[in-house]
């Protein structure tokens, strides 16, 4: 959109009050990030967000699960799970260089496992579809699991493990995404945007999460996730070392661990807007952590949170220009793959913005026109809407 300008070129004069080539609406992950890329491209970027930080990535584990989070009918947004997942070591390798700071990046993988007989015929059916799409899963005997976590429960009747599951901490993330941004020359507005004509740039990029339906009328809806989040007792490091991934009695849990000593644990999926923590969700969550690492039970309980992703009809991101909004690209509705697809999503809409060749055709599956009706904007209805229930995951 602004190839040829001067912008485009690197010739811009960072301490003029001209307008800004971009204007980033929302500073989270996804709009840090496209405000890095763009900013080192020469561009002049502001990104408008009175909090910062504080929404769905604030109360997110962090796991980048492309194979692990491979769910029947997404095969579209599993080859950009997949793409994005692949570009992330040299993302946190150039941002950890560019801040000089540590993200939590961790590459162990993640371990999927059941509980009970039902609860292993659950995730076969699941790792089965995986190794058909050709992704990298290697199905373990309950010995074997034990050999790599030996705190894992005796009952587990089996699992697989995805090695090229990867985790990052999203509250080291998203400071980071900020501080590479603004070194760069990107300024942060820190003032809420309610109407996209409140903005004045070249181009809008608005990453604005579950506030993207107000502002662009798409059908992006919150989705409610409770996380808790423990701490290993003393202070040391938590007695696991990969992501446990998991059904126990038919309960889906996940356990991610920190460096820190920190272990979040999640997440549940609801169709609310609330953010209120409810006495079931933590017990829920609970006692199906402990049916799998019985050493839990041991660890302090810190926080409690609750927190809406961005969710869509068909689960996947909207990538692209908005219809009837000549100067404005979307990049919203990742719901819960925000943290793992920023890189792929930052590069591709860098790419809008700067009109570097070709539109990339991994965007033809995720364009916000998918949802353009005879009505306008968001008036399209999507026949294979499914509200995905095989998942509690939060990344």
């Amino acid at each position: 959109m602004l190839a040829g300008g001067p912008a485009a070129t690197g010739s811009v004069d960072r301490g003029s009050s001209l307008a800004p080539d971009v204007a980033v609406v929302g500073g989270g992950p996804i709009g840090w990030a496209v405000a890095w890329r763009c900013a080192t491209r020469g561009l002049r970027v502001a990104v408008h967000d009175p909090a910062p930080g504080s929404g769905a990535s604030h109360v997110a584990a962090g796991m980048l699960a492309p194979v692990a989070e491979a769910y029947f009918g997404e095969r579209e947004l599993t080859g950009l799970l997949t793409e994005s997942a692949g570009r992330w070591p040299g993302f946190a390798a150039e941002l950890g260089e560019a801040v000089g700071s540590d993200i939590g990046y961790r590459t162990e993988g993640t371990l999927m496992v059941g509980l009970t007989a039902d609860d292993l015929a659950q995730t076969r059916r699941l790792w089965a579809y995986q190794q058909e799409l050709g992704l990298p899963v290697t199905p373990l005997r309950p010995s074997q699991l034990r050999e790599r976590e030996p705190a894992l429960a005796p009952r587990i009747r089996g699992g697989a493990l995805a090695a090229t599951d990867h985790q990052v901490d999203p509250r080291r993330l998203v400071p980071a995404l900020r501080l590479a941004a603004e070194r760069a020359g990107a300024r942060l507005v820190a003032e809420p945007v309610r109407r996209l004509s409140e903005v004045t740039a070249a181009v809008t990029v608005v990453a604005a999460g579950c506030g993207t339906a107000a502002l662009t009328g798409l059908p992006v809806r919150p989705v409610k996730g409770q996380v808790l989040r423990l701490r290993a007792p003393d202070g040391g490091p938590p007695g696991f070392r990969h992501v446990i991934r998991g059904y126990a009695d038919g309960e889906q849990v996940y356990l991610v661990p920190r460096d820190s000593g920190e272990v979040v644990v999640g997440a549940t999926v609801e169709e609310r807007s609330d953010l209120e923590v409810s006495a079931g969700a933590v017990l829920r969550l609970l006692r199906a952590a402990v049916d799998l690492l019985p050493e839990i039970a041991e660890y302090d309980l810190v926080e409690t949170r609750a927190g809406l992703r961005p969710g869509t009809p068909d689960n996947a991101p909207i990538l692209g220009p908005l219809p009837g909004h000549p100067g404005v690209l979307v990049a919203a509705g990742h719901h819960r793959h925000g943290i793992v697809l920023a890189p792929v999503t930052a590069d591709l809409i860098t790419d809008l913005v700067t009109g570097v060749g070709s539109p990339d055709p991994l965007l033809a599956p995720f364009r916000p026109d998918r949802f353009v009706g005879p009505a306008g904007v968001g008036s399209a209805t999507r026949p294979n809407f499914r509200l995905s229930t095989e998942d509690d995951s939060w990344n």
